[in-house]
């Protein structure tokens, strides 16, 4: 297997470039340009030379043999100065060593994985922690990649395990005479208690909801002060506010984020009879905005498209919406408490839609291979050849959640998300 090498830190310029190298030969070829290696967990300066003996930078080494390491190898780090220059110059020397060669996106981490310092939830946890925007999003990913989500598929697996040496055992003694169906009962007990929580667990929302946010869009007939609204929501002019109706003909996005969760604000264009092809358009699709929406805000003055709308009484201060229906919130531009008072009530069905810190989140993958074995394992049996299958179609689907069966095809989409050097 080659050796690899890549910046591991950030883009230089930096204070300190941080240079990773990892393989069989990363300990030699460190030693070829510091000389004299430190003792292994220790940090020591040295001056690094290219090949013709031409000092490169004075930095700090550290080197790590395998198998205890982040990738399950021999690994070295090279801790220099973070100009572009330095950066360029050592990656250069290393290139030129027989044996060794840059790292792709996430090959340091895939190895980790083939070298059984991870597993696949874990690697998937630390690919959404290098792409986290907010401090839900990191927490989450976090706890995924410390292994909180590979610590419950084990304690499931084992469960499964157990069940089918039961299962086996009594298999082996079938044409006993005094083997009952009592005897399955704890089996066919213990089935149905996976079953319940796999079942709770899929309750939950999904992981990819930190990421995707919540879906809120503005809807309402014609110069019912939608645009404004989005504008109010977002606190910038991301739509044309004009006392013409149909001013806003297709869609319109402005991504929010507070409190840690992602808004995606849509407004839309009024819902109206038209003759205009382009107009009728933009209707249709506002029609199904109103259909996807996670949360409708309903501007119109008549009642809204969907029960669990938030009837919002919009431009309040203008003369002649006194006489208005009530609704469940009324906004006035002039007024910011009314748009504060309008996203707490945002922000409290939001929260119902966001995966809790204190609750198993997973990735719709990890959530996929949870409903396979529930659905594998929720039919009601008492053949023990039947019970058997089912056992084992569920330890196979939540295995892969772990990676024992991970394909290329899937390892190749979750490690393209990963950045060169980790």
């Amino acid at each position: 297997m080659a050796t690899i090498f890549a910046l591991s830190s950030g883009a230089a310029p930096a204070g300190i470039g941080v240079i990773r190298v990892s393989g069989p030969l990363a300990l030699a070829a460190v030693e070829r340009l510091a000389g004299t290696l430190p003792a292994p967990r220790s940090a020591r300066v040295r001056v690094l030379r290219d090949a013709s003996g031409a000092v490169l930078d004075r930095a700090l080494v550290l080197v790590f043999p395998g198998p205890h390491t982040a990738t399950g190898e021999d690994l070295a780090e090279l801790h220099c100065h973070g100009g572009r220059a330095v950066i360029a110059a050592v990656l250069a020397a290393l290139a030129a060593i027989p044996g060794l060669r840059a790292a792709t996106g996430g090959e340091f981490t895939r190895r980790a994985l083939g070298n059984g310092r991870i597993d696949l939830a874990e690697a998937a946890g630390l690919a959404d922690l290098l792409s986290a925007d907010t401090e839900r999003q990191r927490v989450a990913a976090l706890s995924a990649a410390e292994g909180i989500v590979s610590q419950q598929i084990r304690g499931w697996l084992d469960r499964l395990a157990m069940l089918a040496a039961l299962t086996e055992a009594q298999l082996d003694f079938a044409d006993e005479d005094d083997v009952g169906a009592d005897d399955i009962a704890p089996i066919v007990d213990g089935k149905n208690a996976l079953v319940a929580e796999l079942q709770a667990v899929l309750a939950n929302p999904p992981v990819e909801r930190l990421r995707d946010g919540v879906q809120v869009v503005l809807a309402g007939p014609p110069n019912s002060g939608k645009s404004t609204l989005i504008n109010l929501l977002s606190q910038r002019d991301v739509a044309i506010v004009s006392a013409i109706a149909g001013t806003t003909r297709d869609r319109i996005e402005a991504t929010v984020v507070r409190d840690g969760i992602v808004y995606q604000v849509t407004d839309t264009a009024g819902l109206t009879a038209s003759d205009d092809p382009i107009e009728r358009i933009g209707v249709e699709r506002a029609e199904a905005a109103i259909g996807r929406a996670d949360i409708l805000l309903w501007l119109g003055d008549d009642q809204p498209p969907r029960p669990d709308a938030l009837w919002v009484k919009a431009r309040a201060d203008q003369p002649g919406r006194e006489d208005v229906p009530l609704a469940d919130v009324t906004v006035a531009q002039s007024d910011t408490a009314s748009v504060q008072q309008l996203w707490t009530m945002i922000a409290g069905r939001a929260e119902l839609l966001m995966p809790r810190s204190d609750m198993l989140a997973l990735r719709d993958s990890e959530r996929a291979a949870c409903r396979a074995a529930g659905d594998a394992l929720a039919p009601a049996e008492d053949d023990l050849l039947i019970i058997a299958e089912q056992l084992r179609v569920a330890q196979r689907v939540l295995g892969s959640i772990l990676g024992l069966d991970a394909t290329e095809t899937m390892l190749d989409a979750l490690f393209g998300r990963f950045c060169i050097g980790k």
